[in-house]
């Protein structure tokens, strides 16, 4: 059993001694155990709040390095041609507290058909496809706090 502590951040020049693959949702937890690439078993005991990135490498207690890597997931992604509609299409998302991952007038999020509705009704192209999910992390995620 392979216990984590602790966070190093993204590390490219690190050899890893192994990888956990992770979803989006596992991503986002502080506590969770999980099976290594190698086999091991895992348990991640981080702060909560502060999502695990893409690449990010985790210190075990007994020294090794494992990196985490994204499971390829089933998406939403919605595009259109205009920048127009698809503004107002992630506003919408938005003011739901939607997760997106945006790239250029496309996004992905976790499928949901009523939302899928909505973005039809504005006039987006929507399918369904496999992909790693890496969704923007929010305005206040940087250490921002309110005094």
């Amino acid at each position: 059993m392979l216990d984590i502590y602790q966070r190093l951040g993204i590390v490219p020049d690190l050899n890893c001694d192994d990888v956990i693959v992770l979803t989006q949702e596992q991503r986002d937890k502080g506590r969770l155990k999980t099976v290594s690439e190698a086999g091991a078993e895992v348990r991640v005991f981080l702060e909560r709040g502060k999502p695990l990135l893409v690449g990010e490498v985790l210190k075990t207690e007994c020294g090794k390095y494992l990196q985490v890597q994204g499971a390829v997931e089933q998406v939403t992604r919605a595009e259109c041609e205009d920048w127009h509609t698809f503004s107002r299409a992630c506003y919408h998302l938005g003011n739901r507290h939607v997760k997106l991952q945006v790239g250029d007038r496309w996004l992905h999020m976790t499928p949901d058909h009523v939302l899928e509705d909505m973005l039809k009704m504005l006039g987006l192209t929507v399918t369904h496809e496999d992909a790693v999910f890496v969704p923007e992390s929010g305005a206040y995620s940087h250490g921002h706090h309110h005094h």
